[in-house]
């Protein structure tokens, strides 16, 4: 396989990677807020995703997988609302672990990957495409 088509298949990798990435921050944003719905139930518990990086010998070149998708084991916060349904005798509700700035950051720093392979993706194909524009004059 040539350079361009492995740096193609390594930026793709990356893309697939990172798009995995942003969907689970989304998730947990989105579930930043959500409880238990009993006293003493646990809440949403955070994901966290562990990247890979595999050799592929068809290319030549290592690539990134999504090894797997995870909880976070960290403790829950409470928080005192003696009004809310999943509180518990003492009042207080267990919150999700999520850290809504830690999500942000993850979220800037994963679209910052995926802006960063998709550039190689469009420098490549406008190699490619010289290549091409050579070859025919």
């Amino acid at each position: 396989m040539d350079a361009l088509s492995a740096t193609l298949k390594v930026a793709a990798s990356g893309l697939t990677a990172q798009s995995e990435r942003l969907r689970i921050v989304s998730e947990n944003l989105a579930n930043a807020q959500s409880t238990g719905e009993t006293p003493g139930s646990d809440p949403y518990q955070r994901k966290t995703i562990v990247f890979s990086a595999e050799l592929d010998r068809s290319v030549g070149a290592s690539t990134v997988n999504v090894a797997s998708i995870d909880r976070d084991r960290s403790a829950y916060p409470l928080e005192f609302s003696p009004g809310h349904e999943a509180a518990n005798e003492n009042g207080y509700v267990k919150m999700p672990n999520v850290n809504v700035l830690v999500e942000m950051a993850d979220m800037t720093e994963a679209n910052r990957s995926y802006e960063a392979n998709l550039q190689v993706v469009k420098q490549a194909r406008d190699l490619i495409s010289m290549t091409i524009d050579l070859m025919r004059g």
